[in-house]
């Protein structure tokens, strides 16, 4: 038996047309014993922010305060991740650090120049997630003095994937109160730079 096949009717893009984005809805308010995935930002839900390692940091700017973000990933052609940038790194001792090595203006600063590297880049496992609270994830980042949280798990393959990220922005919008962290100078070059 042959089947018929009709095409469909097309139409005009209305001027003000925009897409679909996936979005994640998170619980407004969540206490210390919620569990943790209730305060992740889970990219199988949400899609992640991703920036160049050629980018500008006026560049990267712009993509965090459009994103309303603080962390993007630096990825390459292929998706792979190189590294991550945050508001942090934007706005610490990184870009003077570089510049007094370097010299040149914040204008010739690249992302890949004060990036953190994907081999510095610690991170916790979605199965130590998956049992964890609320609070065991704001005692995390207070231990290592971070504002962001990268969540792995395997992916079809058995390649490690950033599944989700823990925000002490996030975290603290649903708890009700601000989460203050300190951040930890993690080389020799960054404690010299904090005590100069």
């Amino acid at each position: 038996m042959t089947s018929i096949y009709r095409p469909l009717p097309y139409s005009s893009l209305d001027s003000d047309t925009g897409y679909h984005r996936p979005s994640q809805r998170l619980p407004e308010r969540v206490c210390r014993e919620s569990a943790a995935l209730e305060v992740m930002t889970d990219l199988t839900q949400v899609a992640a922010m991703t920036i160049g390692p050629c980018a500008t940091l006026e560049a990267v700017e712009e993509r965090m305060i459009a994103s309303n973000v603080r962390l993007l990933l630096v990825t390459d052609q292929h998706n792979s991740i190189l590294g991550i940038i945050t508001s942090t790194d934007l706005k610490g001792e990184r870009p003077m650090q570089y510049l007094k090595e370097v010299g040149g203006k914040r204008k010739d600063i690249f992302v890949r120049d004060i990036m953190t590297p994907r081999e510095r880049i610690e991170v916790l496992y979605l199965e130590d997630v998956n049992t964890a609270r609320v609070g065991d994830i704001v005692e995390t980042l207070k231990r290592v003095g971070r504002q962001h949280a990268l969540v792995v798990d395997r992916d079809a393959d058995g390649r490690q994937s950033v599944r989700g990220i823990f925000s002490t922005k996030q975290i603290g919008k649903q708890l009700g109160v601000a989460i203050e962290t300190t951040e930890i100078a993690k080389t020799f070059a960054e404690l010299e730079a904090a005590l100069a």
